[in-house]
């Protein structure tokens, strides 16, 4: 079965709800093209989030990721809009994006991006001797 690009992220229920836990994924082949040369931008991605009621679902992720290989925007602008949509098809306790960007006339570009549910207290962290 292939997957092809697509915006639509589908979700599953969250099977440990009663738990705070973080879900990291690495996204190593994202691609968009640069609004003002039409050359290609890659970049890595990287996503941690708390869940809540729902996780995001990988095969879908990744043709919505694949859908924006053909797309003109700018690194801030889609780092943003990902998250928005991930934030808004699974509503999580807490999301973190960081968009890696490959070098672009010398320089690098990072853009970290964050969600935090409005009920939600992060835990106090446990430091370990």
């Amino acid at each position: 079965m292939s997957i092809k690009a697509s915006k639509i992220l589908e979700t599953f229920p969250n099977p440990t709800t009663d738990r705070d836990y973080v879900i990291h994924m690495r996204m190593p082949e994202f691609t968009c093209l640069c609004p003002k040369t039409g050359q290609p931008d890659f970049a890595t991605l990287f996503l941690e989030y708390i869940p809540d009621q729902l996780c995001v679902e990988l095969k879908s992720l990744k043709g919505y990721i694949w859908s924006y290989r053909d797309t003109g925007a700018f690194h801030e602008a889609v780092t943003n809009q990902i998250l928005t949509d991930l934030v808004t098809a699974c509503q999580p306790r807490f999301m973190r994006l960081r968009a890696e960007f490959n070098v672009r006339g010398g320089i690098y570009t990072d853009v970290v991006v964050e969600h935090r549910a409005p009920h939600w207290t992060p835990p106090t962290p446990v430091h370990l001797p």
